[in-house]
């Protein structure tokens, strides 16, 4: 099993946590070889990193890609994403010739199940398989061509045929296509995998990639809104909920701030306990914020319509904020 990470200093901690679950998780794995695509991690880090990996009687290669900007024409504006997460890119020209298959990882993810039966599993053809993201907006989907009973899926977890993404240029084509749709572009890599691969995406089960704030959503409501899941199903779905296989942190309830409630968030704070961050403090100065966001996860339970006004609100005013932005930068 070949697994890869992109992670800088800032995510280490959380790389970690990832990593000591995966290498828990998977210990009938006769080889499992785990790669970080190393966007800025400091040396002494470095070693805990690979001291942790060892402690599980594994190997963690570090692959340096520390000048990440230098691989665009220009500087991407990546919004509130670091420019890390474009690494995905490059998955087919820095990782070694002779992985043919790769499973990447998102490092705000916690494996809590045996990944070999997914791994092993058929593409069917495509080229990738990614879990649906059920909740994204229609005005995402506008600006890549995708239609709204079609599905999204989430760059968090991707099980890569990557043979035939070197065969075909997967990354050179990503960086043009990237290119073209950066000034509507809100999820960065996610949007340009989406758009230029569309139709080439196999569906994974929602358990190997289980966002934590579907918790908070009924099938009913997410069916409703993404007619795409209705391929899910509802049974897939709850199994998902019940027993996560990877637990994905995204959304702001994240398990390190000081405040945040996560209904998943206790498998985080188990394996931090195993890594060399087992002291750290959890992120405080946003108690209010999170409150506030804990009260509109709950009230979705009851009033999905209006979690989904609240978001396409937020997407409208952040494409609006980012166009306005790369007309300024036009112009200067």
């Amino acid at each position: 099993m070949n697994v890869v990470y992109v992670s800088n200093e800032a995510y280490a901690q959380h790389f970690a946590v990832s990593l000591a679950s995966l290498c828990d998780c998977n210990p009938d794995e006769e080889e499992l070889k785990i790669y970080l695509l190393d966007t800025g991690i400091l040396p002494e880090t470095a070693e805990k990193l690979k001291e942790l990996a060892a402690d599980f009687g594994r190997i963690l290669i570090l692959i340096p890609c520390r000048n990440l900007d230098e691989r665009f024409p220009e500087r991407p504006d990546t919004g509130r994403f670091d420019l890390s997460t474009l690494g995905r890119f490059f998955l087919g020209e820095l990782l070694p010739e002779d992985v043919k298959r790769v499973l990447y990882l998102d490092c705000d993810t916690v494996v809590q199940k045996s990944l070999h039966r997914m791994y092993k599993s058929e593409l069917g053809g495509k080229l990738l398989a990614m879990a649906e993201e059920p909740s994204i907006y229609h005005e995402v989907k506008a600006y890549l061509g995708i239609l709204p009973e079609e599905p999204y899926f989430n760059a968090g977890v991707m099980l890569v045929d990557l043979a035939r993404w070197r065969d075909e240029e997967i990354g050179k084509q990503l960086l043009a296509y990237y290119t073209e749709i950066a000034p509507h572009c809100l999820f960065q890599d996610q949007d340009a995998i989406n758009g230029l691969l569309r139709g080439r995406i196999a569906a994974l089960h929602p358990k190997y990639n289980f966002i934590t704030n579907y918790y908070y959503f009924s099938y009913a409501a997410l069916e409703v809104f993404s007619p795409a899941y209705r391929k899910i199903g509802e049974r897939r779905f709850l199994t998902a909920k019940r027993s996560p296989a990877i637990v994905h942190y995204a959304g702001d309830e994240r398990p390190w701030r000081q405040g945040a409630y996560n209904p998943y968030g206790r498998a985080y704070v188990t394996y931090l306990a195993r890594t060399p961050y087992r002291a750290a403090k959890p992120e405080g100065g946003k108690r209010g914020y999170l409150f506030c966001y804990h009260l509109m996860n709950l009230m979705t339970r009851f009033f999905p319509s209006f979690r989904f006004a609240l978001g396409r609100r937020y997407v409208r005013k952040s494409a609006e904020e980012r166009r306005r932005k790369m007309r300024e930068a036009t112009h200067a």
